[in-house]
């Protein structure tokens, strides 16, 4: 029977299948693989990063940075040599209130806009260009946005600022010693604050354009507002009419927190360390109101 069995397979064509155990293969278990983090799950490092390649590869930066440093240091040389050479005919009551500190960094003037001017470019050539869109997508928590944004510009602004001041300072007090009229030198108490005060108060300047910025998201509403509240009513505030003129000229943040760069005392304005804590607490509700406005509102 097995015979005709073997011989009915051989003439099908079927080969004979010797008997042999069934070995156990066992599978290699699949590797790891490491599932990608999903959407919307950014933290706030990557945040800065984005925002730190943002602000090095916009153009607009150096040109800030370049601009301010140069003009500031130029007006501190020129300001310090017409009121060195002044010095020697001015009455008693003009030397007495002769103020070598505010002379050689009066170029904070130009540098407050160009450092707003950076800040509010910070948010609002995204919203120019509409890569606020993107930036929305990848990160959906607007607060974390904004106050990557914040930090990047600070750490931007800060070392700039001091550097601005610093050289003004060396080369304004530099001007006035060469024109044989009273001048600082580093270790003077008086210009270590300026020169530390005068890179905070740049620093708030540019998150007060920052903030401007979140709120107007128009680059050029954003230029004329810091136009505006800082140099325009800063020269118009002693003609405006009795009290309320002597108001604005003492707690006008911007006016209040340059006091920090003079060292001539008017008892009539607040000290140098107030009026930078008004400009602080300005910038800080401005900053909170962004935050508000970033967070409720489309882009």
């Amino acid at each position: 029977m097995s015979g005709s069995t073997a011989d009915t397979r051989a003439a099908m064509g079927h080969e004979p299948t010797p008997d042999r155990p069934q070995a156990h293969r066992t599978r290699p278990a699949p590797a790891h693989r490491t599932l990608p983090a999903p959407a919307g799950r950014a933290t706030f490092r990557h945040s800065l990063h984005a925002e730190w390649i943002k602000i090095r590869t916009m153009r607009s930066t150096g040109y800030v940075i370049l601009g301010t440093l140069a003009f500031c240091t130029g007006l501190a040389s020129l300001n310090g040599t017409s009121a060195g050479g002044d010095y020697a005919t001015m009455t008693a009551a003009d030397r007495a209130a002769f103020d070598p500190l505010a002379t050689s960094l009066r170029g904070y003037l130009l540098a407050q806009i160009a450092l707003g001017l950076l800040g509010g470019l910070v948010i609002t050539s995204e919203y120019g260009a509409r890569t606020i869109v993107s930036t929305l997508t990848a990160v959906p928590h607007r607060a974390r946005v904004l106050a990557a944004k914040a930090t990047v510009l600070i750490a931007v602004a800060l070392p700039v600022g001091l550097v601005v001041s610093l050289s003004g300072f060396l080369v304004g007090q530099a001007a006035l010693a060469g024109a044989d009229a009273p001048h600082l030198g580093l270790s003077d108490p008086q210009a270590l604050r300026g020169i530390l005060g005068g890179g905070l108060y740049l620093t708030l300047a540019a998150l007060f354009g920052l903030a401007i910025g979140a709120v107007i998201r128009s680059t050029t509403a954003t230029v004329t507002t810091l136009f505006g509240a800082m140099l325009i009513v800063q020269a118009f505030a002693p003609a405006l009419p009795g009290a309320f003129g002597d108001r604005v000229a003492k707690y006008w943040p911007p006016i209040a927190g340059g006091q920090i760069i003079t060292g001539h005392r008017d008892p009539a304005l607040l000290a140098p360390w107030s009026g930078l804590a008004v400009m602080a607490g300005c910038v800080g509700a401005l900053l909170t109101a962004a935050f508000i406005v970033f967070r409720r509102r489309d882009a």
